[in-house]
């Protein structure tokens, strides 16, 4: 596989419905892997790919981002279409290897990971039952890679911040849901007294929307 991974099975043979969890910037492959116990009691497959982009995060240690930073400036749709495409390539050969209920497959992401999200779920909408942006951002440059944006009524997500957000404000995350219910996507907000992190009432709010809208749903088979 064309990504270094960690993955979380749950017990049975499987297919199991998964998660496509997506770290943030300077983070690796298990920043996420932890969340398995905490969501839905552990009954998600939960695949966590690595950023292809090394980060320094002090010393000789080493961190991984999806794409470059802009430090204020424009994003660099080139780098997230690239990412995006090397993230699609990981689904595919996953999808694979490992016993994924394809109907059953949401895509959750982390700050930077968030980002990415965004740009696989919004691209590819009837690929995933549902898309989860934490701590994160929808960038309006990010459209720009998807000039023909394919009907996203029926893909649910959940846009989740902390109003003490030091790393990315608020305000960023209020102005994503603007840009989603421009876009006519079925969004749930959450905003919480924290700051750019998880906390246990976001992670239990978080577990309950995948129960409601990636598990209970009764999917009929094409």
């Amino acid at each position: 596989m064309n990504l270094v991974h960690t993955v979380y099975e749950p017990p049975g043979p499987g297919p199991h419905p998964t998660l496509l969890t997506l770290h943030g910037w300077g983070a690796n492959a298990f920043d996420l892997l932890g969340l398995a116990p905490y969501l839905c009691g552990g009954k998600f497959l939960i695949l966590c790919p690595q950023g292809p982009i090394q980060v320094p995060i002090g010393g000789s240690a080493v961190g991984y981002g999806w794409f470059p930073l802009s430090m204020g400036g424009s994003l660099d749709v080139k780098s997230v279409a690239r990412a995006r495409e090397l993230v699609q390539s990981f689904l595919d050969d996953a999808q694979g290897r490992y016993p994924i209920d394809g109907k059953k497959l949401a895509v959750v992401g982390f700050s930077q990971g968030g980002v990415m999200a965004y740009s696989l779920g919004l691209g590819e909408p009837d690929r995933f039952a549902g898309l989860a942006a934490l701590s994160s951002w929808l960038p309006r440059d990010l459209l720009n890679i998807l000039p023909d944006v394919p009907a996203t009524e029926q893909l649910p997500v959940l846009v989740q911040h902390g109003s003490k957000d030091q790393a990315i404000d608020v305000g960023r995350a209020r102005q994503s849901v603007e840009t989603l219910r421009d876009l006519r996507v079925p969004v749930t907000y959450k905003e919480y007294d924290m700051g750019h992190e998880l906390n246990a009432n976001s992670l239990s709010d978080l577990s309950s929307w995948l129960e409601d809208k990636v598990l209970s749903p009764i999917v009929l088979a094409s």
